[in-house]
């Protein structure tokens, strides 16, 4: 035995008898042994080789593994965070990691504290325990640290441990993960992430109904997300434009057997708003129609809010009056009447269903929607609507811009006499007599110059016997004289006499005015046109007027073409359609090549959409596409399924530059599922062309970006 050997053996000697000679309470502090000896302990080769006859050393072992075990458990019952971090590392220094009740309780202490600084450290153990010991993965603990980091705004490590938990087959009740969900959405990063886990859940859930028989039917349930989950995730989408990511979502809403309830039916409504999709809202209509609660009715008038959106970006006027009419025949009905009718209980009127995917029935699918159902665990706020629709003491009122974009689509058509049908329809069956909307519509007319639509308009509300106040006549005529419009001027004073009012028109300083007396009346309406306010009607009325272009439907109607081809797998006709786009020089758009890059996916045909990103890219460096985060992560995806690694790395590199986040473990475990093992052998000597040489780089260069390769 050579000299080193003999000096362990004697300090091994030495220690043994320091803890036989005490007790052991006293022989070890709480702080446990100094770690050189501990560190020497379980390095010495000569403790191994002689562990299975040398007696003091399992006595001391025994001793310093219970002293330390007993002072680990003591400070987590004191809740004292430093004392018990401290324990723990001395603990894990000499014996490695303790039972998985110790572990899963530290990491419970430290998610109930306020501190960054304790909750960084309770994540940094979570991964240390992911990675070295998985079989002390806790889920409610694990789910309790993310619901903690989600809440202190931390995104990223909160998503990082629920996939822990979820990648075991595990998943959070759904208490804390709607709470998990309520805080993740609230920043742009945490919507991405809550968007992605959601999907993976969903995914996890479709995977398990059709491999598990009916014994494991209950267990599975337990795991599909609530609508309460669908409604947060969907709404931030709408908060950060993330309408790719919606529509994605919208689609497992049916495939997972989500029943979507009042705030469903807004949300949805709000995306396919800022989407140009209207054919389902308008199937939809004839059932929200039909419901008359109070409760809900605060609820949908966002809904007709979108509807109506959608049909001016359709600039199906038409289509709008006739909505506006029917609210102010609502709003009357609800005004005359004191009982309300009710909608009865029975399943078949308050269930409806929303097709969504695509109108071909074969490839599409329709979401369960329960319209009298309104939790109060989530109200969708009334923020991002688009102002055309007003909900004032229970009834609903067509806003100032509405009657705006009306007037001016009916006026740009040269469709005046429609206007004049719709006024008159709303004083006549709607009876609305105390909102004097013609008055309005006219004076906003005259007051931009639109001297022959008011003198229209006036001649179809006096054959329609609809009243009209002396003011509109005189702001009338008070234009005429002004641009020495003398013609239009006599037979307007010739149709007011027959009217019934007396006309005199005197020249002050040069300028002709007219004072218009009504025979009957016991006051003079003297009024003239810089007397005339600027209305809010007119002011929405001049914006319009600037902003008001005929081919902006065209991208929503060539959009939902595009949509229907891709999803029944009919690429060629959507290729057509994106060729009819450019005959007609309407700019293909994010959403446009979004459902192209959809199409070639579900071909298969990954090939042709490196070919489309090329498309993309240059358009974007003219800029002619916007950036769009939703559309680079289909893209990337896409492109990693395919194994076109070049591409994956240019689609990182382009989010890099335009700050968006990238989800690595998604990507990862992607990459992990179908190319595990590609190239894990190959060295670069071993490559036989320079594109196999390109390809092994780029395929080295994503594992070390995506944490696979350290």
């Amino acid at each position: 035995m050579n000299r080193s050997l003999v000096h362990l053996f004697a300090f091994h000697r030495r220690l043994s008898r320091i803890l036989l000679s005490s007790t052991v309470d006293a022989s070890v502090d709480r702080a446990g042994l100094p770690f050189e000896i501990g560190a020497a302990m379980c390095c010495d080769p000569f403790r191994r080789y002689t562990s299975s006859r040398v007696q003091p050393r399992s006595l001391w072992e025994g001793s310093s593994y219970e002293t330390l075990l007993r002072k680990f458990e003591s400070t987590l019952l004191d809740d004292s965070l430093e004392e018990a971090w401290e324990a723990f590392g001395n603990f894990k220094m000499l014996h490695g990691f303790p039972e998985q009740r110790l572990v899963s309780k530290l990491i419970a202490s430290l998610s109930y504290s306020p501190s960054a600084h304790w909750l960084r450290k309770a994540y940094d153990l979570a991964i240390e325990i992911s990675k070295e010991k998985p079989d002390l993965v806790q889920c409610e603990s694990f789910s309790r640290l993310s619901l903690a980091l989600a809440r202190t705004r931390m995104p990223v490590p909160a998503s990082t441990v629920l996939r822990i938990v979820l990648e075991r087959g595990k998943i959070p009740s759904q208490d804390i993960l709607s709470s998990m969900f309520l805080h993740l959405v609230k920043t742009r990063i945490g919507s991405c992430l809550a968007s992605d886990i959601l999907i993976e859940i969903c995914e996890y859930y479709l995977n398990n109904c059709c491999s598990s028989g009916t014994r494991k039917a209950k267990k599975i349930n337990l795991m599909k997300p609530n609508t309460t989950i669908f409604n947060l995730v969907l709404d931030s989408c709408i908060r950060f434009g993330s309408l790719i990511k919606a529509r994605q979502i919208i689609e497992l809403m049916p495939q997972v057997g989500v029943i979507a309830d009042a705030n469903s039916i807004v949300i949805i409504a709000k995306i396919y708003k800022m989407m140009g999709e209207r054919g389902a809202l308008n199937n939809l209509r004839e059932h929200i129609d039909s419901i008359s609660s109070p409760a809900l009715s605060r609820q949908y008038w966002q809904f007709y809010d979108s509807l109506l959106c959608l049909h001016f970006k359709y600039n199906d006027v038409d289509a709008a009056a006739e909505l506006m009419l029917d609210l102010f025949r609502r709003t009357w009905s609800l005004h005359s009447s004191s009982v309300l009718p009710r909608v009865k209980s029975n399943g078949s009127q308050t269930q409806c269903f929303l097709q969504v995917g695509s109108s071909n029935l074969r490839t599409g699918s329709r979401i369960i929607i329960d319209s009298l159902n309104l939790k109060n665990d989530f109200l969708v706020a009334a923020k991002g609507q688009s102002g055309l629709i007003l909900f004032v003491d229970g009834k609903f009122l067509p806003s100032s811009k509405a009657i705006a974009k009306l007037i001016n689509g009916y006026v740009k058509e040269r469709n005046e006499d429609k206007l004049s049908n719709f006024l008159i329809n709303v004083q006549k069956e709607a009876g609305i007599v105390e909102v004097d909307l013609c008055s309005d519509v006219l004076h906003a007319c005259i007051m931009l110059g639109w001297l022959d639509t008011a003198h229209d308009i006036l001649d179809d509300l006096e054959l329609a016997k609809i009243p009209v106040g002396a003011n509109p006549y005189a702001s009338l005529l008070n234009a005429y004289l002004k641009e020495k419009m003398w013609e239009e001027s006599k037979v307007l004073v010739n149709q007011m006499k027959r009217v019934g009012f007396i006309v005199s028109v005197c020249d002050e300083h040069g300028e002709s005015t007219c004072v218009v007396e009504n025979i009957g009346a016991n006051h003079l309406d003297k009024r003239t046109s810089n007397l005339v306010k600027k209305s809010d009607l007119l002011q929405f009325l001049e914006l319009e007027d600037r902003e008001y272009n005929l081919g902006n439907q065209l991208v929503y109607e060539f959009n939902s073409s595009i949509l229907f081809f891709c999803k029944a797998k009919m690429i060629e006709d959507a290729l057509m359609t994106l060729k009819q786009m450019r005959r007609r020089n309407v700019q293909p758009t994010v959403l446009t090549f979004s459902y192209l890059v959809d199409g070639y996916s579900s071909l298969g045909m990954y090939r042709d959409i490196t070919i489309l990103w090329g498309e993309m890219r240059r358009q974007m460096e003219y800029g002619m596409l916007a950036a769009d985060r939703d559309l680079f992560d289909c893209l990337l995806w896409n492109f990693l399924r395919g194994g076109y690694f070049e591409r994956a790395m240019e689609i990182i590199n382009y989010m890099l530059k335009h700050n968006m986040y990238v989800d690595k473990w998604k990507y990862r475990r992607e990459f992990l599922k179908y190319h595990k093992n590609l190239y894990c052998s190959l060295k670069a000597s071993d490559c036989r062309t320079d594109a196999q040489n390109r390809r092994l780089e780029y395929v080295r260069a994503f594992r070390k970006w995506s944490g696979i390769d350290r």
